[in-house]
């Protein structure tokens, strides 16, 4: 029996250390690296003719996503929304992963229906390096509140990075009508997420947290409570009897 248990834990161990063993490529990456391609995630490709190379990892991409989060969670604190600490970072981490799994997951079926030459990975990284905009974006206007400065920084900045994805998406796509279905849409989703990330996100919170929470109860004061007037002949016959008793 001990033998069998021993087996057991060491081919439980094995599994384990090889199922992290597989994702490790996709890790392996130099900040060197990384630092070209957040470069290169702002800049739109020209030649569209032969498809492009896409980074095959997913360390900049996921540290791109966690940095939006520090800065939705930023942006929250800013403002005068006062909530449950717990509250806000989960709300931050499920937006924020949501629509790179989720966005990403749809556009590789999609990429799919229009025989695109793409896989989940890769998709994965596009997209995760098109964050790079948006995190920007929202950190300068953040901090600098004019809805015009945003809208420069979303044409320009959001502009760009969703340009370089779709290059690269039409690079990888042949026909006229598929480029037109898959580029379109992702054009659409990522532009629109910064909108939203800008005037709808905080509002979207403060309502679930109302739901969650409650709303907020002013704070309970303590009120003095009415005491009756005694007259006086009843003040002067208790002194009296009291001085008897003596």
């Amino acid at each position: 029996q001990m033998w069998q248990v021993g087996k057991r834990q060491a081919s439980r161990a094995f599994s384990l250390y090889a199922n992290i063993d597989i994702l490790r490529p996709y890790f392996d990456v130099e900040p060197v690296q990384v630092r070209a391609r957040l470069l290169e995630s702002m800049i739109p490709v020209k030649m569209i003719n032969f498809p492009q190379k896409i980074a095959g990892e997913l360390y900049g991409p996921l540290m791109l996503v966690f940095t939006l989060v520090a800065i939705l969670l930023h942006g929250m604190k800013t403002s005068d929304t006062i909530i449950r600490e717990g509250t806000l970072m989960g709300t931050a981490i499920g937006t924020c992963f949501g629509y790179w799994l989720g966005v990403s997951s749809f556009m590789y079926f999609l990429a799919y229906l229009c025989n695109a030459q793409i896989t989940m990975v890769q998709m994965l990284s596009l997209l995760g390096y098109g964050l790079f905009g948006h995190c920007i974006t929202l950190l300068v206007t953040y901090n600098i509140h004019f809805h015009s400065l945003f809208y420069i920084f979303w044409l320009v900045v959001g502009g760009l990075s969703t340009l370089r994805m779709v290059a690269v998406l039409v690079s990888r796509t042949v026909g006229h009508t598929q480029r037109l279905i898959l580029c379109g849409t992702l054009a659409a989703l990522h532009m629109l997420f910064l909108l939203y990330l800008h005037f709808a996100y905080h509002k979207v919170v403060e309502g679930i947290l109302d739901t969650l929470e409650g709303p907020n109860m002013p704070p309970f004061q303590r009120v003095a409570r009415d005491i009756p007037v005694v007259s006086n002949a009843v003040l002067n016959t208790t002194a009296k009897a009291i001085a008897l008793t003596l």
